[in-house]
């Protein structure tokens, strides 16, 4: 039998990206899963999609701002219930040093994504996708020197290919939006999932159990 994988594409300014990350990260339903994070620059996939930011769709923003609150709610997911000053920030910077960390220091690299995480959707650091909002976090995570060095590298070109890979590779997938979930179930086969209401969808793809979180069975 095949592993069971999981590939989640993710951008810190995504609040359901950020609740599919946490239910990742936190829930035993997804312990025996292989699960690979990959930072993509969210603006530039909707780009490649033609697709309107949800919050420039009229009735839309509050909508969605209700949905978020229900969801991380539901999954138990921490999260503000006043979404962060000027959001949608531009995350293009913190993006790229997302993605320095990735390749320079891995181990350390679903730490970083939760503390940016945190940071952002429940301290509502306004400032995230600026050097000045998101070093301090580096800091916390990978000590002073170490951050300042990934600080360096997500200017360099290499990195900033990388986001651009990173974000094709979305966008090949077939990706229209976060989060989106690529999927590898144990007999080899693999499917694609969007938005947060369809984890209980991709938990039942993979074979995995479910019954016992009401998060899930909020989904179903």
């Amino acid at each position: 039998m095949a592993t069971r994988k999981i590939t989640l594409y993710l951008d810190i300014v995504s609040p359901f990206a950020y609740i599919a990350f946490h239910v990742l990260r936190k829930s035993a339903a997804f312990s025996r899963c292989d699960i690979t994070y990959v930072p993509i620059f969210l603006g530039g996939l909707m780009n490649m999609c033609s697709n309107t930011p949800p919050i420039q769709v009229k009735n839309k923003a509050s909508w969605i701002n209700k949905e978020r609150i229900r969801w991380a709610k539901r999954c138990s997911v921490p999260i503000a219930e006043k979404t962060p000053d000027g959001f949608p920030t531009p995350t293009l910077s913190v993006q790229r040093a997302l993605c320095a960390v990735s390749k320079r220091h891995p181990a350390h690299f679903a730490q970083t994504i939760e503390e940016l995480y945190q940071s952002y959707w429940v301290e509502g650091n306004a400032r995230i996708g600026q050097p000045e909002g998101f070093l301090p976090v580096l800091e916390k995570v990978l000590g002073t020197e170490v951050a300042h060095e990934v600080l360096k590298a997500s200017n360099q070109q290499d990195t900033k290919n990388l986001l651009s890979a990173n974000t094709g590779q979305a966008f090949k997938a077939g990706a229209f939006g976060l989060p989106w979930f690529e999927c590898t179930n144990s007999h080899g086969e693999t499917e694609c999932f969007w938005g947060i209401d369809r984890l209980s969808h991709v938990a039942d793809f993979l074979g995995l159990e479910q019954s016992w979180d009401k998060g899930f069975k909020a989904m179903m």
